[in-house]
């Protein structure tokens, strides 16, 4: 198992990039600082705001840290549908007060702008989701000195991860919040989902890549589990999201753990594709109809998602979380790694041999 990757930070802990406001330079700046991995997250950021980011977080800790960049995606094949799901949210536009945003708004994210700072000015760390980078992208990276990720959500995506020459692999199982990282999104594989402990098995015998473990992950107890498993580190998102650092919306903080939201689901109404988050009312009216057109869907509902944050309304926001966001702890980030670390020491002294040191 290598340990290029872990040699850069002292726990095995990495907190997960999370887009849209979330991964701000001051949160990644105090996982890293506390001997955890923090992450910027690129989506749906400029090649410049991302630049910009980059320079603040290096302002802050000359610790590694990552960058996470979102793969261009597919044209979408029936713009009629997203067409049919902008006449079912106009009430919605109607309630907030604005108008629906341009679904034809831009499908790359601005990918190789993006690829081309990162090789001008190498971070130690660059992560990828939603599909698998060129050879020759993973190459230069490595030349630049910089480690390379990408997420896998199946056994047979891990295998293309290690085909093209990333350095390791993010095995995301369903628990996970937020978008799943799967490469191709077939609405048929709906609800087939892979749990996260099941995925590590079958992924680690089918590459020989070290993985970092996504999904659910919340406590010390459980990263010592995914370690034991055979993962080299955890990477942890909703854990992270609510820490004073981190730049989710008050509402969506507090929303963890009220006790109005239940539950999460897999959901394609707020985005397109596949995403966890707690079940509300947008959820609820909208998630059945929404159709598989990302990033048609996000750049149309962003505007809602807006207003309704502004509003402070929970209902009609993307409340994106993980499977355990019932224990998520207001801690500051730096404290909350070392009481995951503490939690991870704990349950290694408990179960001797736990897991790769």
């Amino acid at each position: 198992m290598s340990s290029a990757l872990t040699d850069l930070f002292p726990h095995p802990i990495v907190q997960a990039p999370m887009a849209g406001g979330v991964s701000v330079p001051q949160l990644a700046a105090a996982v890293s600082e506390a001997g955890g991995l923090g992450f910027l997250a690129a989506g749906y950021k400029t090649a410049d705001g991302m630049y910009q980011e980059i320079k603040q977080l290096r302002g802050l800790t000359s610790r590694p840290f990552g960058v996470n960049l979102f793969m261009p995606q597919p044209e979408y094949a029936e713009p009629a549908a997203v067409d049919v799901y902008a006449h079912q949210l106009a009430g919605e536009a109607a309630w907030y007060e604005t108008e629906l945003g341009d679904p034809d708004s831009g499908r790359d994210d601005g990918y190789d702008a993006k690829l081309a700072v990162l090789l001008d000015n190498p971070v130690p760390v660059v992560s990828f989701h939603f599909g698998v980078p060129s050879r020759d992208a993973l190459d230069a990276l490595r030349r630049a000195g910089t480690f390379t990720l990408v997420t896998a959500t199946t056994a047979d995506e891990a295998r293309a991860v290690e085909q093209v020459g990333a350095d390791a692999v993010i095995v995301q199982g369903v628990e996970a919040g937020g978008h799943q990282g799967t490469h191709r999104d077939i609405p048929e594989n709906d609800g087939s989902g892979i749990g996260l402990l099941s995925l590590i098995a079958q992924v680690r015998e089918a590459v020989r890549l070290p993985l970092v473990a996504a999904g659910g992950i919340m406590r010390g107890s459980q990263i010592a589990a995914v370690l034991a498993a055979g993962a080299s580190a955890a990477q942890l998102g909703t854990a992270f999201l609510a820490t004073p650092e981190s730049g989710a919306q008050a509402v969506h903080k507090q929303a963890l753990t009220n006790p109005l939201f239940t539950r999460t689901e897999l959901t394609r109404a707020f985005s397109g594709r596949p995403a966890r988050g707690l079940v509300n009312r947008f959820m609820r009216e909208h998630g059945r109809y929404a159709p598989a057109a990302y990033p048609e869907i996000h750049h149309l509902t962003s505007p809602l998602r807006k207003a309704a944050a502004k509003a402070g309304d929970a209902q009609g926001m993307a409340l994106w979380a993980g499977q355990g966001h019932r224990m998520a702890r207001e801690l500051p980030a730096g404290q909350l790694v070392e009481v995951l670390a503490a939690e991870l020491a704990a349950a290694r002294t408990a179960v001797p041999g736990g897991g790769p040191r």
